[in-house]
């Protein structure tokens, strides 16, 4: 990122200081990390601690966060700074603290970013051997309220998915849900000694024995998965709801409200999912796939599910647009990143909602080993398509975003035609097709297997197609394909929205056409495109005139 772009990206992530934030300068780390006490590094990171937790970011200018970068190290690295500062806070978790750096590809500034876990139960985090949190724009030492608040705190993590509703029963329960959940509860133990009785269970022994009730009682998790629509008011505050919203040159939403465990199919239902043609270099036949796969949607959105803090009273929302999904779930990610989990080779050690995941779990719904992840990028892979994107998440919110379109054509290029290609390569041609950063090394190592072009930090995944992958094909011809995918998109799009404005056909191509093209020339390749379709292939016409004319069939 050159440096407008980091500031816009730090604006969007922190874009307020307050207990949870805080901006400073400390361009001279020499006696920043650890001198003047209440107001050098580690006063704050004991502050954000003692509080909820947060973010510190240094390299900016407090009040404007303005990149000025951090000028003098000391003898400080990202490498040692983390247990030098875990020597000096005392009780600061030692396993959630971490540090981000950040250099501008224009003017080679460094922004480091302390990303600081809220203080383990009943203990606070010392800095100079004070406790300290915010008040206004000053550090103070922890006030007696908040101390005594932390030290009564219980020790045991609350799972709120597994607290019991005194007043609910088996009544509040919905009996097709119910049924549901026994046929998938076989699936998931279809090899296990006790199959057989499953179907002799009752209700209730059935629903203890898949962990969804506690001895017979109604939990949290039994309503949200299985409960009737009527009966989520036990949930109360939160809104128990999952949002599906269309913005295209539509617009609509719906609800879903409980049970989950079949809400989740008539969200599916609402989503448009067209078929793409991909034309392979060295291929007679052109590829046909989904624009999206209904088991990655589906597992999307029960890791919406699973991870949603409820406590944050906030619905699960799922954003359809012309070209992409965006799944939302209140909550930061809670155990490490996502991308520690896409190669597959990590397993999590804990969870925000361990009682409705387990429930998830038993009913086939999700997995507990890592691999949710996993799967959606091997099936978007074997697809062709972009791979999964966690990059709009927030401090507060997970944002997923699964593509229905191409953004590359020579990436899906490259996957069709070198399909035995390392999932880690896969993984970084995605970042660059996407414009996203890349490391030098790994931008090394693809320059040397002839995968990318360009210089830093405008790398591109390479055109010449026959290196990279002993195709013989030629790039001319790949060109060529390119406009034909442009005609299929549009005659795809006009079968599912009907006539569409030529401004609405210029925002949806854009994102197709060449970066380096400027937007006048974007806009002319467009009306070319459309002319030809009218004039030559006679597959579409233009009614009405003016502004207001649209594009249909003929």
């Amino acid at each position: 990122m050159d440096e407008k772009e980091l500031q816009l990206y730090l604006q969007r992530l922190y874009p307020v200081e307050n207990e949870g934030c805080e901006w400073k300068e400390f361009k001279r780390l020499r006696h920043a990390v650890s001198g003047n006490k209440g107001a050098d590094i580690i006063s704050y990171l004991s502050a954000l601690a003692n509080m909820n937790g947060g973010h510190l970011v240094v390299g900016v200018k407090d009040k404007t966060l303005k990149i000025v970068g951090i000028q003098d190290f000391h003898d400080y690295t990202p490498e040692n700074i983390r247990q030098r500062i875990l020597g000096k806070c005392t009780n600061l978790d030692s396993e959630k603290f971490s540090i981000d750096t950040f250099t501008t590809d224009d003017s080679g500034k460094i922004v480091w970013i302390f990303n600081v876990p809220a203080h383990l139960p009943r203990l606070p985090v010392y800095a100079h051997d004070k406790a300290w949190q915010r008040i206004g724009d000053s550090l103070v030492p922890l006030r007696p309220e908040r101390l005594e608040s932390i030290l009564s705190e219980s020790v045991e993590k609350i799972d709120w998915t597994a607290e019991i509703i005194a007043d609910a029963t088996l009544e509040d329960l919905d009996p097709t849900a119910v049924s549901k959940a026994r046929e998938k509860f076989i699936e998931k133990n279809q090899n296990s000694s006790f199959t057989a009785e499953i179907t002799g269970w009752d209700d209730l022994t059935f629903l203890n024995k898949a962990k969804i009730t506690i001895k017979g009682k109604i939990t949290r998790t039994a309503l949200l998965l299985l409960g009737r629509s009527e009966a989520s008011h036990f949930l109360l505050p939160n809104p128990a709801q999952i949002t599906w919203k269309l913005e295209t040159e539509e617009s609509a939403y719906e609800h879903f409200s409980p049970p989950f465990l079949l809400s989740t199919t008539e969200v599916l239902r609402c989503i448009r999912n067209l078929k793409y043609k991909i034309f392979p270099d060295n291929f007679l036949l052109a590829a046909e796939v989904s624009k999206y796969e209904t088991r990655v949607i589906l597992e999307a959105l029960h890791n919406c599910i699973a991870h949603q803090d409820y406590t944050a009273n906030a619905r699960i929302i799922v954003t359809e647009k012309v070209n992409r999904l965006i799944f939302e779930n209140a909550g930061n990610f809670y155990d490490g990143k996502p991308e520690d989990y896409f190669i597959g080779d990590r397993t999590p050690q804990q969870y925000r909602n361990p009682w409705l995941a387990q429930a998830m779990v038993n009913l086939n719904m999700i997995d507990t080993v890592g691999h949710g992840i996993h799967s959606m990028i091997l099936a978007q892979r074997s697809r062709f398509f972009p791979l999964p994107d966690y990059a709009n998440s927030l401090p507060d919110k997970v944002v997923l975003e699964i593509f229905g379109h191409l953004i590359d054509e020579n990436y899906t290029k490259l996957l069709l035609e070198h399909r035995e290609m390392p999932l880690s390569t896969v993984i970084l041609l995605d970042r660059v097709q996407k414009k996203q950063p890349i490391t030098d090394t790994a931008a090394a190592m693809l320059r040397r297997q002839g995968l990318i072009e360009g210089r830093k930090p405008h790398y591109f995944v390479s055109a010449n197609i026959a290196a990279a992958t002993d195709s013989g094909a030629s790039y001319t011809r790949s060109k060529g394909l390119e406009k034909q995918k442009l005609k299929e998109f549009i005659l795809q799009h006009l079968s599912e929205f009907g006539p569409t404005p030529r401004v609405r056909i210029e925002e949806l191509l854009f994102e197709m056409l060449p970066v380096d093209l400027t937007e006048k020339k974007k806009r002319n390749k467009v009306k070319n495109l459309l002319t030809e379709m009218r004039a030559k292939d006679k597959t579409i016409k233009r009614i009405g005139k003016g502004p207001k004319s649209k594009w249909t069939f003929c």
